[in-house]
C-alpha cells in the first residue's frame, strides 16, 4: 500500500473506458488515480465510503461560453437571427467585471453539474480568470471577428491578458473565429497559423445555411456588419476549401449538415460539440448525430450557454442527446 493514499467507495464506480464495477473504489495518491476496482481488493490509509451513490469520472463539456452564465431567459422563443440580434446587444452593454462575474457563476455551474473540463468560447477573455479561480481544467478559445486578420491578431493578444495572468496547468490557450458568416476565410486562415485548438460555430441554423448559400436571410445584417460576404456555399465546404478543417478544431452543433458534409468533417478528422437542447431551443433541427459517428467523426457533448439553454446541466444535455 502506498503511504498517503485515499480510497473512495461508492455503490458504483463506473469507468468509462470498461465496464460498471459493483460495490467498486477508486483510489487517489496526491493528484493521481493509483487503482480503480472492486473494494474488497483495494487498501488505502483512508477511507470515504459514499452510499446511494455512483463514482464516475468528470465530464467535459465540449462547448460553453462561461461568461453568458447569468443571460438565461433574454431572447427565449425567438428564431436563430433575432436572437442573435438580442445576444449581441446584451453583451456590448456589458464590461469585463460583469462579465467576470458571470463567468464564476458558470465555472461553479459547471462543477455542481459534475463537469470538470471544459472547452469555452471566451468574448471577453476573463473565463480564464474564473475557471482559474474555481480549478475547472479548461481550453480558452478567444473570439475573433470579421474579415480582417491583423485586426483579429490584435483583439487575440489584447484578450490574452487574462489568460497569461492566470496561467497554469489546468488552462490551455486557444482561438475561436466566430462562425463562417462573422468571419472571414482569411481570418480563419490565420488562426490555423497560430496552431493552437480552435472552436467554431458551424452549420447551426437553417438561417446561417441561408446566408452562407445566398447571401440572403436575416443573418445578412450581422455579416455585413463583419463585413463577410457570402461563399454562396455552406459554411463547411467554405472552411474545406480555405483548408480550415482540421484535427484541431471542434465544430459546435453542426446541425444542417448533408451526407458529403459528414463525410468532410470525418476526412478532415474534424471533431463535433453536439449541443442538443441549445439546436432545440433556438428551432435550429436536430443534429444527425448517429450519421456522423458512424462515419467516424468524434462527437462530444457541449451544454453551449444559458444565452440559450436555461442552465450548464451536463445531466439535462445527456438526456436530451
Amino acid at each position: 500500500m502506498t503511504r498517503g493514499t485515499e480510497l473512495i467507495a461508492a455503490d458504483w464506480v463506473i469507468p468509462i473506458d470498461g465496464p460498471p464495477i459493483r460495490d467498486g473504489a477508486v483510489v487517489i495518491h496526491g493528484n493521481r488515480i493509483v487503482a480503480i476496482g472492486p473494494r474488497t481488493e483495494l487498501e488505502a490509509d483512508h477511507v470515504n465510503v459514499y452510499e446511494d451513490a455512483v463514482v464516475l469520472p468528470g465530464f467535459v463539456n465540449a462547448h460553453s461560453h462561461l461568461e453568458y452564465a447569468s443571460f438565461a431567459g433574454f431572447g427565449d422563443g425567438r428564431e436563430f437571427g433575432p436572437w442573435l440580434d438580442i445576444h449581441i446587444a446584451r453583451k456590448r452593454r456589458l464590461g469585463a467585471t460583469e462579465l467576470l462575474a458571470s463567468a464564476r457563476l458558470g465555472a461553479a455551474a459547471c462543477l455542481a453539474s459534475g463537469v470538470t473540463t471544459i472547452a469555452d468560447a471566451s468574448f471577453a477573455g476573463v473565463s480564464a480568470q474564473a475557471c482559474a479561480e474555481l480549478g475547472l481544467r479548461a481550453i480558452i478559445h478567444l473570439e475573433v471577428f470579421g474579415a480582417s486578420p491583423e485586426a483579429a491578431a490584435s483583439r487575440f493578444d489584447e484578450l490574452r491578458g487574462p489568460f497569461d495572468d492566470c496561467a497554469s496547468d489546468l488552462l490551455r490557450l486557444g482561438v475561436s473565429p466566430h462562425a463562417p458568416y462573422t468571419t472571414g476565410a482569411a481570418v480563419y486562415r490565420w488562426a490555423s497559423e497560430l496552431e493552437l485548438p480552435i472552436a467554431t460555430h458551424l452549420a447551426e441554423s437553417p438561417q446561417e445555411r441561408e446566408f452562407m448559400v445566398s447571401g440572403l436571410g436575416p443573418i445578412e445584417r450581422l455579416a455585413a456588419m463583419a463585413n463577410v460576404e457570402s461563399p454562396m456555399t455552406t459554411g463547411i465546404r467554405h472552411l474545406r476549401d480555405h483548408e480550415a478543417l482540421s484535427s484541431r478544431v471542434v465544430a459546435a452543433h453542426c446541425v444542417t449538415v448533408d451526407d458529403e458534409e459528414v463525410e468532410l468533417l470525418a476526412a478532415t478528422d474534424t471533431a463535433v460539440a453536439h449541443c442538443p437542447r441549445s439546436n432545440a431551443q433556438l428551432g435550429c433541427g436536430v443534429a444527425p448525430v448517429a450519421e456522423l459517428i458512424d462515419q467516424g467523426v468524434r462527437v462530444g457533448l457541449g451544454t453551449d450557454s444559458p444565452a440559450s439553454v436555461p442552465d450548464f446541466d451536463m445531466f439535462a444535455e445527456l438526456r436530451a442527446a
